[in-house]
């Protein structure tokens, strides 16, 4: 038995639960019919793409490289800007139903290269374009073209023509089945040198806006007794209890409220002083104000900036864990936890896939369950 199988067993036997935590976070929650509360039934029109980083959502949540708990209480994912773009970049773009000529289509570039069914190590790679995401031109183009006509995808537009995009890898592995580490790579793969703003971000769904009573979850950055070069957030929800988020220098945390901008979308009054969109207004709009300073809220960003030169590889780490005293959480083990993890990931496939399949196949069966 591998130790993938013996995780496996230990989470059938409820002994350990290592299924608890996984990709389970949506791609796209706008757009759905989870979030219609349309007369007409237009869930498309309803919840547009452009709503979404204002205003929260009720039965889901959506994010780049993303996962949450069984129950999408508290989730983790990734958000970027390019210093291009004209808003933050927290989720996938595509077009919907009656914008593409085949119908809804993401309009992005990502692959899930490696994962377990126990969620113990995954492996996921975007390609992020360094020059102003085309949307009203995918969006144009697309209506504009008929059944028969071929789709007009983000590659058409030529944005990626000199390799001017970034690699960005998201890698998990799991120590224990409640204690995930997270490393986060960015390749500028273009030929000049090129600014990067990383946003690794943990927030809770938003479960106390719709029922009188129920009680908020929290976020705050805790301030006595941390590791050195790490700052450390505690989350605390009603039901799941209580985490540590462990980041790794960043330059800052950013704190707002996974509450919507109802003053944007709808000009009637915040219910917060911060809101769900504030990190777009604080890193691209260059609003300080939008965030909470003093350091809580239901949604946090470690932000980091970067900038690459061509070729040129950063790194950054994170922790999500359920101990609050964790000494060193990124000292040698972090990358063993990570080497050991693949190795067992390697091993696990090995017994899965027909011995008489060619490598080349093997790879690409193995990426297929990943995506499943």
């Amino acid at each position: 038995m591998t130790a993938e199988e013996r995780r496996l067993q230990e989470d059938r036997d409820r002994t350990a639960y290592w299924r608890r935590w996984g990709p389970y976070l949506s791609e796209r929650q706008w757009g759905t019919v989870r979030e219609d509360y349309s007369a007409d039934g237009d869930a498309w029109s309803a919840f547009p793409h452009d709503q979404a980083r204002s205003r929260a959502y009720r039965w889901g949540e959506d994010g780049i490289a993303g996962i949450s708990d069984n129950h999408q209480r508290l989730c983790f994912a990734l958000a970027l800007w390019n210093e291009a773009d004209p808003i933050l970049k927290e989720r996938l773009f595509g077009v919907t139903g009656p914008q593409g000529n085949h119908g809804e289509d993401v309009k992005e570039y990502y692959f899930y290269l490696d994962n377990t069914p126990s969620h113990a190590y995954m492996k996921y790679l975007y390609k992020y374009p360094q020059r102003a995401f085309p949307y009203d031109q995918l969006v144009q183009e697309n209506q504009q073209r008929g059944y028969h006509d071929r789709e007009f995808e983000l590659v058409d537009t030529g944005i990626f023509e000199d390799s001017r995009y970034f690699d960005v890898g998201v890698e998990y592995a799991k120590h224990t089945d409640e204690d995930m580490l997270i490393r986060i790579s960015a390749t500028n793969r273009g030929p000049e040198a090129k600014p990067l703003h990383l946003l690794p971000t943990l927030w809770f769904r938003n479960t106390w806006s719709w029922e009188e009573g129920s009680e908020k979850p929290s976020l705050h950055q805790q301030t006595d007794g941390t590791p050195a070069d790490t700052a450390v957030v505690a989350a605390h929800h009603p039901t799941l209890g209580d985490r540590w988020l462990y980041c790794h220098q960043p330059d800052t945390l950013l704190f707002t409220e996974n509450e919507t901008n109802a003053e944007r979308l709808f000009g009637s009054p915040n219910p917060s002083a911060y809101v769900k969109d504030g990190f777009h207004d604080y890193v691209v709009g260059g609003d300080r104000s939008a965030v909470n300073p003093e350091g809580t809220g239901t949604k946090l960003a470690a932000h980091y900036t970067l900038t690459l030169e061509p070729g040129e590889t950063r790194t950054v780490w994170l922790r999500l864990a359920d101990r609050a005293d964790l000494n060193a959480p990124f000292g040698d083990s972090f990358e063993a936890i990570f080497q050991q993890r693949q190795q067992e990931a390697d091993e696990f496939y090995q017994r899965l896939t027909p011995q008489a399949l060619p490598e080349d196949r093997r790879r690409v069966q193995r990426q297929a369950y990943a995506g499943m």
